[in-house]
């Protein structure tokens, strides 16, 4: 494996104005394929973002219990990482590069944790479905990292925190989930209404975003009876505290897409201003 020295790492991520960073309520995979209100929003958000020099996602699709990966591989690969959909799905493109070197940088900030550099694993779907409309034609590298499902939410927060630092080196920072994630409970008629407790764990979540009372959000489930049913397994909120992780203090946000889709998926997203 080739070695790279501090200023191999620094060389190549130049310093930056401050990039932002996203959560994206990404929802079902047919949103690759589909023109309706919240790809359009992803359209719109995706066109004003400042040209960063590398992506990178924290999808709730890369489950890695106990241990944190980091993709490193020089051209990604599409995973099609769903069943049950149309064929169409299956065959969407999304050509795009990594980088080892920005790879390694991020490996470095995670060293008291061993994070592993991955050649194996590509682009899930929590990634290109909202990339295809966000960064329709990448021009800079794409990067993921995993999710320690085993890691308790403070110390998945405090963890990625420790990347804050690359948003001064032209990285946009993107995590892809959903606060209210109740697959099993969605409502599969078209403009379902959403239940009582989607709608309120979505309200008293984005309120505790906007106010940053960030001990609640990482204990959702002593904080607020509804996380119970909203969050049934925290895989989708994960990327949701990733990114929170990685905002200043005194950075304020601007939601977009508010809605809960099918009944139980929030789709509440949030963008650094």
């Amino acid at each position: 494996m080739r070695q790279y020295s501090i200023a191999d790492l620094e060389s190549r991520l130049k310093p930056s104005p401050r990039m932002p960073v996203l959560f994206v309520g990404h929802g079902n995979p047919m949103h690759a394929i589909s023109d309706n209100a919240f790809t359009r929003e992803w359209s719109r958000i995706g066109a004003n973002l400042p040209e960063a020099q590398a992506i990178v996602v924290i999808s709730a699709h890369w489950l890695t219990p106990g241990s944190t990966h980091i993709t490193d591989a020089p051209r990604n690969k599409v995973i099609y990482d769903f069943g049950g959909f149309p064929d169409a799905l299956s065959q969407v493109p999304y050509p795009s590069e990594g980088d080892p070197l920005v790879a390694r940088a991020i490996q470095q900030q995670f060293l008291d944790y061993e994070a592993q550099l991955d050649a194996q694993w590509g682009l899930d779907h929590g990634t290109w479905s909202v990339l295809v409309h966000l960064e329709p034609e990448p021009t800079v590298p794409i990067l993921q990292i995993s999710l320690d499902y085993a890691m308790p939410l403070p110390e998945l927060h405090a963890m990625f925190a420790r990347l804050r630092a690359l948003r001064d080196r032209g990285v946009l920072f993107i995590g892809s989930g959903n606060i209210v994630h109740a697959l099993g409970r969605a409502r599969w008629e078209p403009q379902a209404q959403a239940w009582d407790w989607a709608a309120e764990f979505d309200r008293v979540t984005g309120e505790a975003l906007r106010e940053r009372r960030v001990d609640q959000l990482l204990d959702p489930f002593r904080t607020w009876d509804t996380a119970r049913i909203a969050v049934p397994t925290d895989d989708h909120y994960r990327p949701m505290v990733a990114a929170l992780s990685l905002l200043d203090p005194d950075e304020d946000l601007s939601f977009f897409n508010e809605q809960i889709d099918m009944g139980s998926i929030g789709m509440r997203s949030f963008l650094t201003v």
